[in-house]
């Protein structure tokens, strides 16, 4: 399958939620879901050295890069870098509003300079032979979107991008949050989609506020290439990603129920404990597997409390799950 193809629904990249161990257990429930890195800034990689954040899981194919940066000579060279590790796309983000990123000038404070975007994209490009793509706002501050949008898509194709992702929502870069951002400037779904039919040649993803399949299918059957899921996958993940297998891509589904999950990561994690790592790093981002269950309050509590023990092995994930009815877990 192309990468295009599994990019037909991807997991957002998230900042502390989507790291290697998210990810291997977002590939327990979709086999075939396009999987994201946290941001990873270019000087981090290219100055400061730390290529230990590109480890990842070989099971986590077929997984993206995200960049952060506005060089576009560092981030050919930490393009170059994220190749050489295997990674099967290099993404540059240019919708992060956060102030930190604000004050690297990368992030969404980009969508001013799209001729900047250009030239970072097409020096990134000339670094690595695999894809290299772009996920945006529609605008930021007072831009109007339906002007500036179009502008931005047109520069970055020009400079030989053929896919991105669109958040459906303006960045707000002085006076609401990073978690603001998230919610309160309203969505724009309906642009979204006029730039598939102005731009037909590029590969366009919509991102921002969708709750599950149901509504990916929506988009996908109006005529967009691609649904990207941030939220929902994270705190529902079994609702949002269990059946993304059969329903978006055709194939069957890895596991028949929530139990199968969990215990389909009991081999990864007696290797993350037997390395010297904590239980903690991995049960986390399984808090929300039996969301809606009878149940989960208790699995819940016993992940969020019982693995800090010292010693904390995969019998507290056991008995988090023996708190949940097998016959109700489907």
């Amino acid at each position: 399958m192309h990468i295009n193809q599994h990019a037909r629904l991807s997991v957002a990249p998230m900042m502390d939620w989507t790291d290697r161990h998210c990810r291997v257990f977002h590939r327990t429930l979709s086999h075939h879901s396009l999987l994201y890195t946290e941001m990873v800034t270019a000087p981090a990689l290219v100055r400061g050295g730390a290529t230990h954040l590109l480890n990842y899981s070989e099971v986590e194919h077929p997984v993206a890069l995200q960049l952060g940066g506005s060089d576009p000579d560092e981030l050919a060279e930490a393009a170059r870098i994220g190749a050489g590790e295997g990674y099967d796309e290099i993404n540059l983000n240019v919708g992060c509003p956060s102030d930190r990123v604000q004050s690297g000038t990368f992030g969404a404070v980009l969508m001013k300079t799209p001729d900047l975007v250009a030239s970072c994209a097409t020096a990134m490009r000339a670094a690595v032979n695999v894809p290299v793509t772009v996920k945006c706002r529609i605008g930021v501050d007072d831009q109007l979107p339906e002007v500036v949008l179009p502008d931005f898509l047109a520069r970055i194709r020009d400079a030989g991008v053929t896919r991105v992702a669109i958040h459906a929502r303006k960045a707000w870069l002085q006076g609401l949050s990073p978690k603001e951002n998230r919610d309160i400037p309203p969505l724009d779904y309906a642009l979204v989609h006029a730039m598939k039919t102005a731009f037909p040649d590029l590969h366009i993803s919509i991102n921002g506020g969708i709750e599950g399949l149901v509504q990916a299918q929506d988009h996908l059957g109006r005529g967009l290439d691609g649904v990207m899921i941030g939220r929902a996958a994270y705190h529902t993940p079994w609702d949002t990603l269990s059946r993304a297998d059969s329903r978006i891509f055709g194939q069957s589904d890895p596991c028949e129920t929530p139990h199968d999950a969990a215990e389909a990561m009991i081999p990864y994690i007696e290797a993350h404990i037997a390395s010297g790592g904590r239980l903690h790093n991995i049960t986390r981002h399984m808090l929300g597997l039996f969301q809606g269950r009878p149940g989960a309050r208790a699995w819940r509590r016993i992940l969020s409390t019982d693995v800090h023990a010292e010693g904390a092995g995969v019998e507290v994930l056991e008995t988090a799950l023996a708190q949940v009815p097998r016959e109700l877990a489907a």
